[in-house]
């Protein structure tokens, strides 16, 4: 099947609409793309990871970074800050791992860096990535460089 966002397109416009709305926050588009991603990579979702890549790649991310994103934690190549965002992404798309997946620590972590506004705007991205991904994920969207036409 097509994926249900093309398939009723209502929703690839409320969709779209949550995507600009984060990207209006002071977060930088290399941060949002790190946590796609990252979140994609979780998810196993073979469409976002690819087009994740390339898009990271066109916003002038580097190979390093972007090859250690799923090894942040071991990888000299991240801020605290950065860290800090991409914790916080792992603990929401894995809520389901742990009574308490989004513990005061970590959240605390993400809030020393990020103003509410910010935190609103990553809890957004990080939603709106695993809608995809669960969109992507059940039909077996592959990986086939679609980007390519865009």
């Amino acid at each position: 099947m097509k994926n249900p966002a093309l398939v009723i397109p209502e929703a690839m416009t409320a969709i779209q609409a949550l995507i600009g709305a984060a990207h209006k926050s002071d977060l930088s588009p290399k941060l949002l793309s790190l946590v796609h991603l990252r979140v994609s990579q979780i998810n196993g979702c073979s469409f976002c990871v690819d087009t994740g890549t390339h898009h990271a790649r066109k916003l002038g991310e580097t190979e390093a970074r972007i090859s250690t994103v799923a090894a942040w934690r071991h990888a000299p190549y991240f801020s605290e800050a950065e860290r800090a965002a991409l914790a916080l992404a792992e603990a929401v798309t894995r809520l389901a791992d742990k009574s308490d997946p989004v513990p005061d620590e970590l959240w605390n972590a993400a809030a020393k860096h990020y103003q509410e506004r910010e935190l609103a705007a990553l809890l957004l991205y990080v939603a709106v990535t695993n809608v995809f991904n669960r969109l992507n994920v059940p039909i077996g969207e592959p990986a086939v460089g679609a980007w390519k036409a865009a």
